[in-house]
C-alpha cells in the first residue's frame, strides 16, 4: 500500500451561515484527480472542517496553499458585501 500524508483544518466563521456560503464556494473547486490529492470538507455549526490526504507532502503542501488563496478571497468578499442575513 502506499504511504499517505494527511491533514485537518478547522476554519471557524462568525457565523453557520457563513461558514455554509464559504463551504459552498469551495466546495465547487474540485482538486485535481492527476495529483492524487483528496479534500473533503463539512460544515460544523460556524466552522468549515476540511481534510486533505496526499500521497506525497509536496502535492499536500502544494493543494493546502491554493486553498487558503481560495478561502481568502471568500473571506473577503464575504466581509465586502457585509455578514448575510
Amino acid at each position: 500500500m502506499e504511504a499517505c500524508v494527511s491533514a485537518d483544518l478547522q476554519v471557524p466563521f462568525p457565523s453557520q451561515k457563513e461558514a455554509e456560503i464559504a463551504f459552498g464556494s469551495l466546495s465547487v473547486d474540485k482538486e485535481p484527480s492527476r495529483g492524487g490529492v483528496v479534500r473533503t470538507m463539512c460544515v460544523d455549526n460556524n466552522s468549515l472542517q476540511i481534510h486533505f490526504s496526499a500521497p506525497e507532502a509536496r502535492m499536500l503542501r502544494v493543494s493546502i496553499n491554493s486553498f487558503f488563496e481560495h478561502l481568502m478571497l471568500v473571506v473577503k468578499t464575504i466581509d465586502q458585501f457585509g455578514p448575510p442575513r
